[in-house]
């Protein structure tokens, strides 16, 4: 008997030893990194008006890492609040704390590092983003927007804000761990074709990332831009993103390149920057208010661009009648 429990005991010291050689083993090789680019980005005028118009019109960083003021629709940002973080996104992966984009929080990251976290994933200490920060898309960045935008989170004004860590639940806290890869920026196509252009406009603005349906985070594989990916309001309530593929009844195949643009210009109107709303029932969390800033031949673009991708029959609803979810 005492020669079993001796057996067991050692069976039982090997198997810990071996979970936490496991355990060594992936961390150390997960999330695959590389050392971050030894970047000096020079801030030049044109640079910083172009990071602007990225960070606030399409790639929309200031909309996530800012407050929000949900009196109103589409959550306008809170002046003053610009990049200051601390949004928290309570989502089905866990919960995912927005972080300090301005100087005072990544005033100790090179230019560098924080390329390397838009567009990898990986943050200065070489820990993996939550992918609800969309750097999968990011990674399409050309080299020259990703150090547009960096110029631009420069000169915002510090805005001391300690922003709580995120916390993963299991066992996707382990994934998120190999979702990060080295990426190699690429030059992005001449705004002159209008569909290459459009096609790199609606990846770096996460059109496709929010617009495709997911389960446990993952989009579903021939549903893309289909719609019907679902975001959770914090009083629980849901609404689900549109079809935005070409499809005439189900998606926007009935509307004109002009009425497309409209449908976002509108939203650059003064009055219609500040309407009320009854709670989240008549709240969106589409940037509408962002993306009104953006160039009509931006949005001609990607009007073009989504004239092509295959059109789905893949009715959404909206704000499903069972919209309260228990927790």
């Amino acid at each position: 008997m005492k020669r079993f429990l001796k057996i067991l005991g050692m069976a039982g010291i090997a198997i810990v030893v071996l979970i936490a050689a496991g355990a060594v083993y992936f961390f150390r090789t997960f999330p695959k990194s590389k050392p971050a680019a030894n970047l000096r980005i020079t801030a030049t005028p044109e640079r910083i008006a172009r990071g602007r118009y990225l960070a606030h019109h399409v790639t929309a960083c200031v909309d996530c890492h800012s407050t929000h003021d949900r009196r109103y629709f589409a959550s306008p940002v809170v002046a003053g609040t610009e990049g200051k973080g601390g949004e928290k996104y309570d989502e089905e992966i866990g919960v995912v704390y927005a972080r300090n984009l301005t100087p005072a929080g990544l005033g100790n990251w090179t230019d560098g590092e924080i390329v390397r976290a838009v567009t990898s994933g990986i943050d200065k200490d070489g820990k993996a983003l939550a992918p609800l920060m969309p750097y999968t898309e990011y990674k399409a960045l050309a080299p020259e927007d990703a150090y547009a935008i960096v110029a631009y989170l420069r000169t915002l004004p510090p805005i001391p804000n300690e922003v709580p860590k995120s916390q993963m639940h299991f066992p996707f806290n382990l994934i998120m761990q190999t979702i990060p890869e080295p990426v190699e920026l690429q030059e992005g196509p001449n705004p002159a074709d209008s569909v290459a252009y459009g096609k790199y406009l609606v990846k770096i603005a996460g059109c496709q990332f929010c617009h495709t349906p997911a389960e446990k985070g993952e989009p579903l594989p021939g549903m893309d831009f289909a719609g019907g990916f679902e975001f959770k309001f914090p009083d629980n309530s849901v609404v689900r993103s549109a079809n935005i593929t070409p499809d005439y009844d189900a998606g926007i195949g009935a509307l004109s390149r002009a009425e497309f643009i409209a449908r976002f210009k509108e939203y650059a109107q003064p009055e219609l920057r500040q309407i009320p709303v009854n709670g989240f029932e008549q709240q969106t969390v589409m940037p509408w208010l962002m993306y009104a800033g953006m160039t009509e031949q931006d949005l001609g673009a990607i009007y073009s661009y989504l004239r092509t991708v295959p059109p789905m029959q893949h009715s959404v609803e909206r704000r499903p009648a069972t919209a309260i979810l228990s927790e």
